[in-house]
């Protein structure tokens, strides 16, 4: 992926288990990195309610692919290994609940 009209899709889960064990701070991360300036293309960030996998929070999806205990740090890794190999560096906001 190179051009601004491609994009990934990450969901964030909302519930209040994933949100309390972290994923309101990866929601900090994923604003900031919405402003990085050598964007080439476009990430879809986008919430949903509790999808039943509390245990293994905080949870999110890239690219469909459900990654558990995503901490901080396992974000920022995963922002470099895979959202930027897809030639993926800018992140839009969509903070609706599907």
């Amino acid at each position: 992926m190179s051009s601004k009209d491609e994009s990934v899709e990450i969901v964030v889960c909302y519930g209040t288990s994933c949100f309390a064990r972290g994923n309101s701070e990866n929601l900090v991360i994923l604003n900031t990195y919405a402003e990085d300036p050598e964007a080439n293309a476009t990430v879809r960030l986008t919430g949903k309610l509790c999808q039943g996998q509390c245990m293994d929070g905080p949870n999110l999806s890239i690219c469909g692919k459900l990654y558990h205990g995503v901490t901080a740090a396992r974000l920022r890794e995963l922002l470099q290994q895979v959202v930027r190999p897809l030639g993926v560096s800018h992140v839009g906001a969509d903070h609706g609940t599907a």
